[in-house]
C-alpha cells in the first residue's frame, strides 16, 4: 500500500472544492448545527489511492442511509471474492484512550470470481456460511486486525486506538486530550452522498481542554 502524501492529498482536496464549491456552503451550514459532513467522494479517493493493487481492490462506496454500502474485490487464500455489505455505525465512543465504533453489518453477500477449486470457494458456494451473522465469521479469523475488539452476530466493534501507529502517535493523543473534554460525537450517519458526524459541545470541559492545550 502506498504511503500517504499529505501534499498530494491537500492538492486533491483543493481541486475537489474548486469543482464542488457547494461543499463549502454545506460545511458552513453544518458547522452551525454542530455537524461535520465528509463527502463520500473523499473516501472513494482514499480507496482508489491506497487500496488498489493489493489483496483489496475495486472498492465501491455508496450511500445507503443511514449506513454506507461497500463493495470490494478480495484475494483470499487462492480465490478471488466479490464482497458486498451495508455498514451502519450505531455507537460512537471517543475518549483520550479509545476511538470505539459499534457497527452493524447487513445485506452481506459473497461471490466467487476466480479460484473456484479452493476450500474457501467451496465453502462460499456451498451456502453453509451464515452471512446474516458476519460478526461470528470475523470472530474465527486467526489473525484478525488488532482494531477489531469484539464481534458477534451482525455486530463488529472497532477501536481505532488499538492500531499501533495511531496509539503511539503523540499528535493524535494530544488532539484527543484537547478535543474530547469539549466535543463528543453523538452519531455518524450517511446522507446526500456524505458521511455526517453529529457533534455535541460540552462547555464545562473547557478548562480541561485549555489545560491540555497548554501542556507541551
Amino acid at each position: 500500500m502506498p504511503k500517504p502524501n499529505p501534499k498530494v492529498m491537500l492538492n486533491a482536496a483543493k481541486a475537489y472544492l474548486k469543482q464542488h464549491p457547494e461543499e463549502i456552503v454545506r460545511a458552513l451550514k453544518g458547522a452551525l448545527g454542530l455537524r461535520i459532513g465528509v463527502p463520500l467522494d473523499s473516501l472513494r479517493y482514499l480507496a482508489r489511492e491506497f487500496a488498489g493493487g493489493g489483496k483489496v481492490r475495486d472498492v465501491v462506496i455508496d450511500s445507503a442511509p443511514p449506513g454506507v454500502r461497500i463493495s470490494l474485490t478480495v484475494d483470499a487464500v487462492g480465490s478471488t471474492l466479490r464482497v458486498s455489505l451495508v455498514l451502519y455505525i450505531e455507537e460512537v465512543e471517543v475518549t483520550t484512550s479509545e476511538i470505539r465504533l459499534g457497527t452493524r453489518v447487513a445485506e452481506m453477500s459473497l461471490k466467487v470470481l476466480d479460484g473456484f477449486q479452493t476450500p474457501v470457494a467451496a465453502l462460499v458456494q456451498s451456502g453453509a456460511l451464515d452471512l446474516s451473522k458476519p460478526g461470528n465469521l470475523v470472530a474465527f479469523i486467526p489473525k484478525r486486525p488488532p482494531a477489531i475488539v469484539d464481534s458477534k452476530d451482525d455486530r463488529i466493534v472497532v477501536d481505532l486506538m488499538k492500531v499501533p501507529n495511531l496509539a503511539s502517535n503523540p499528535k493524535v493523543r494530544r488532539l484527543l486530550s484537547i478535543a474530547t473534554p469539549v466535543v463528543a460525537v453523538r452519531a455518524i450517519r450517511s446522507k446526500d452522498d456524505h458521511l455526517d458526524l453529529y457533534l455535541k459541545a460540552t462547555l464545562s470541559g473547557l478548562p480541561e481542554a485549555v489545560s491540555a492545550a497548554r501542556t507541551v
